[in-house]
């Protein structure tokens, strides 16, 4: 079916090897796909004008593929789609493992830091790789995360007279020239060692956050707290969250690490609480959907999408107006948290928590001691308590 769509196509579009592969390279039927701005606007003159149109693409077109790209772009009454072995496929056969048994990563485009929330003890990662995420780097990522045991399988020109599937240690990665790899290649990471860099698990030591204070202090709220935020807040797919207030990164950056198909905006005016946030984001590689929003609310958040959850962790004295324009921006069953230390702010958070009779609302306080031994004493320091509030947004009644 694939070949008689192409075979009767007006127009082929592919990339230089596609149309190489072919033997379209030559036909004036043919053309090399531009950037994608350019190929959006070739693509809808020509289906304006009635034209037959092929796009080549490799293995599946729908699975990290340029597939979804169109699909947000074009009609599905002109959109046909010709599914192909696809090199996560042939890589899997290749080496015998089930693909129900790993985790595709695409670094395709993305940043090389994305990969550190998926090494985790015991993974098979396949991932689609660009000049930034060659095998060298994944090596490097692998050691810095502490599993430097593992193995990566290089699996080049797959399909090609020119295959080769080759599997390196990390250290012998760690010798090698990335050159060396042929640009058409994906990796497969069997993640071996302690690890332990980053958790598994909600609930990250406060150690672990970059503040520009000592170690598990500055402006983050912390791991006790942060938990009982996570658990109401309760990130998930398609979720656009807005963190106000977001310090150097704690709530911010665990909603996005565990919320993975959430996009997060985490906003904050403090230049140097900016950095560490910018810092955190990396650590962590949450960089694909968590995006930092420089700015004082409530100014900045007009021109941000309307978030379905928000978290006000800090407020520069204007809590009642962010309480104000939060509530009326969250759609039926929304949800806004809020977190309170000082006296003021724990009023306030009450007397909006009394105007919302026809809607759900819960609120703790947690007071936390904190132990650890001292010359072989356990000892103890109290922390502030804290308030935290969660409003449930109900039918679509606006209580204000």
């Amino acid at each position: 079916m694939a070949q008689a769509a192409i075979e009767n196509a007006e127009v082929v579009i592919g990339s230089e090897r596609q149309l190489a592969t072919l033997g379209f390279n030559e036909n004036p039927c043919s053309y090399v796909l531009p950037k994608l701005a350019q190929l959006k606007l070739d693509l809808a003159e020509m289906l304006s004008a009635g034209k037959n149109v092929a796009l080549l693409a490799t293995g599946d077109p729908l699975f990290y593929g340029i597939g979804g790209w169109l699909t947000k772009r074009f009609s599905d009454a002109v959109l046909t789609f010709y599914p192909a072995v696809s090199s996560i496929q042939a890589a899997c056969h290749r080496i015998g493992i089930s693909l129900q048994d790993t985790d595709v990563v695409s670094l395709h485009g993305r940043p090389l830091s994305s990969i550190r929330r998926h090494l985790e003890p015991g993974a098979t990662l396949v991932i689609l790789t660009d000049h930034k995420s060659n095998p060298v780097a994944l090596a490097n990522e692998c050691k810095a995360a502490k599993f430097a045991d593992s193995d990566i399988i290089v699996c080049e020109t797959l399909g090609y007279k020119t295959e080769k599937v080759t599997c390196f240690n990390v250290e012998k990665l760690l010798t090698m020239d990335a050159q060396q790899f042929d640009p058409l290649h994906l990796s497969i990471v069997k993640v071996k060692g302690a690890g332990g860099v980053l958790p598994v698990f909600p609930g990250f030591l406060d150690t672990l956050f970059v503040t520009g204070a000592a170690p598990g202090k500055g402006m983050i709220s912390k791991r006790e707290v942060r938990l009982q935020i996570l658990s109401y807040m309760q990130p998930n797919h398609g979720d656009l969250i807005w963190d106000i207030g977001a310090g150097c990164g704690g709530v911010a950056v665990e909603l996005a690490y565990w919320g993975q198909r959430s996009t997060v905006y985490a906003i904050e005016f403090h230049q140097e609480r900016l950095q560490h946030l910018a810092t955190n984001r990396e650590k962590f590689g949450v960089t694909s959907n968590l995006h930092i929003i420089k700015g004082r609310a409530p100014d900045c958040l007009v021109e941000l999408p309307k978030p379905n959850k928000v978290f006000i962790g800090g407020s520069d004295g204007e809590l009642e107006q962010l309480l104000e324009q939060a509530w009326n921006l969250l759609p039926e069953n929304g949800c806004l948290v809020a977190s309170a230390v000082i006296e003021q702010t724990k009023n306030q958070l009450k007397r909006f928590a009394e105007t919302l009779a026809a809607h759900q609302v819960e609120s703790v306080e947690l007071a936390v001691k904190r132990g650890e031994l001292v010359e072989a004493a356990l000892q103890y320091q109290t922390k502030l308590p804290v308030e935290i509030f969660k409003f449930i947004k109900v039918g679509d009644i606006h209580a204000r």
